[in-house]
């Protein structure tokens, strides 16, 4: 019963990438049954780059899922660790997002050529998220905001409040 939750762990992760590869080939099968067989009258260069293109992203982000889900064995050949929990946010995550936008971008780049636009959202996304990153690192002017009357003799009356004393009362004997 030892390791039994990373023997579940590396079951999943087996059966998550079995099941990332078959999206993969049917995307890839149905694109090019579809825009290459039924459509080929429409079929060009672009459509090959297009298919390249969804190719190396699919190929990037599915070795890099396989590396994190490859489970971990001792020289025994005992099972140490099942491997990166595919569930989990994060890198993980986003690798599994551009996996399924790459694969409805492909699916329906059948339909029309104006859905390869839809590509955008990864790179967008990540500059979003960089300048999140980086914002961090810069550092913060203070603004000289004006303040009313109202606010000033608010702050006013609590910097006299604050500098006054506080006396604690004491029991009379």
């Amino acid at each position: 019963m030892a390791n039994q939750g990373a023997k579940k762990r590396r079951d999943e992760n087996t059966r998550h990438m079995n099941n990332l590869f078959r999206l993969i080939i049917a995307s890839n099968a149905i694109f090019l049954l579809l825009r290459a067989g039924v459509f080929y009258s429409t079929f060009t260069w672009l459509h090959w780059i297009g298919l390249i293109l969804t190719s190396g992203a699919y190929y990037i982000c599915y070795n890099q899922l396989a590396s994190m889900a490859k489970p971990t064995y001792t020289d025994d050949g005992d099972l140490l660790d099942g491997g990166f929990d595919m569930s989990t946010g994060g890198a993980c995550g986003y690798l599994h997002d551009v996996i399924y936008i790459t694969c409805f971008v492909q699916l329906t780049s059948i339909i029309s050529g104006k859905f390869w636009w839809i590509y955008a959202v990864i790179p967008a996304f990540a500059v979003y998220k960089g300048w999140g990153l980086i914002k961090g690192f810069l550092p913060q002017g203070s603004e000289v905001v004006e303040e009313d009357e109202k606010t000033r003799k608010k702050r006013e009356k609590m910097e006299k409040k604050a500098s006054r004393g506080k006396f604690v009362k004491a029991k009379a004997r």
